[in-house]
């Protein structure tokens, strides 16, 4: 359908329509105003410019901001209040990712072979640091990773993730066979095993850590390398879970992915 120029009347037109019409240029002016401003932001010099922290989460949730080392010091706060504030928002965004990935894991039709398989990344997925990082501004300051072996990780305290542990027991109910893929190395096998089955997970089939071999490989590499394995072991990925993207891009990534929020650091 031809567009009319915008001098040409328009003539037997609905009255709704026509109302619409003529609402639709104060709109758009306010839109013209709000771009203005904002790109106006953006010509202004490096030590000028004020990130705005709910803007720079949605870039980090988005995979538009990438290799970034800390939460920037005027988002600290605000990171701290996303993940634990009054009324968590961080907990409704991962309990919407969880009910997200139920009502997907109802709709599917299983095999009923055994094959049928899910993958899930293990911190920030299946269990939390935010205690730890609770005490390091949220992602404000760079972790030492001695530091957080020696006072974190190797406690196997990390408790659940409420959202996860209900997709996970919906999974087993159905005959899912559950692989955990993590970045931890394979020296940390135990505790990472203890800390699970303390947080009430149980019955995976596999529980994947970086061997020597994956130290220099990045995450995407690693976790692609370890989902194709899989696959030729006949399985198929229905679904993966993380909070990272690098949990969710590369090859193998599955049927469907489910990226939880974790705005506190980034895996490449």
């Amino acid at each position: 359908m031809a567009l009319r120029a915008a001098h040409t009347p328009i003539t037997h037109q609905h009255p709704h329509i026509h109302s619409t019409t003529r609402k639709i240029p104060k709109v758009f002016n306010v839109y013209q105003s709000t771009v203005h401003e904002e790109t106006s932001e953006l010509k202004q010099s490096p030590e000028d410019y004020q990130v705005n922290c709910e803007a720079w989460r949605f870039g980090v949730e988005t995979n538009t901001l990438r290799s970034w080392n800390v939460v920037p010091p005027e988002c600290v706060e605000y990171v701290k209040n996303y993940m634990i504030g009054s009324g968590s928002q961080y907990v409704r965004d991962s309990n919407m990712v969880a009910n997200e990935s139920i009502a997907y894991v109802n709709s599917l039709q299983l095999s009923g072979d055994g094959k049928d398989a899910w993958v899930f990344d293990v911190d920030e997925t299946l269990i939390s640091t935010l205690p730890y990082f609770a005490a390091h501004q949220f992602g404000g300051e760079v972790i030492a990773e001695d530091d957080f072996n020696v006072k974190w990780l190797d406690r196997a305290v990390a408790p659940a993730l409420p959202a996860s542990h209900k997709l996970y027991a919906r999974l087993l109910e159905l005959g899912f066979k559950i692989f955990l893929l993590t970045g931890r190395r394979h020296c940390q096998r135990n505790v990472t095993e203890r800390n699970l089955v303390r947080a009430g997970y149980h019955s995976w089939e596999a529980l994947f850590l970086r061997e020597p071999e994956d130290r220099a490989k990045s995450a995407v590499v690693y976790k692609s390398e370890r989902r194709l394995k899989i696959e030729q072991n006949g399985f198929r990925i229905r679904g993966n879970s993380g909070d990272q993207w690098s949990d969710l891009t590369g090859y193998s990534v599955g049927d469907r992915t489910f990226k939880l929020p974790n705005p506190m650091y980034y895996v490449a």
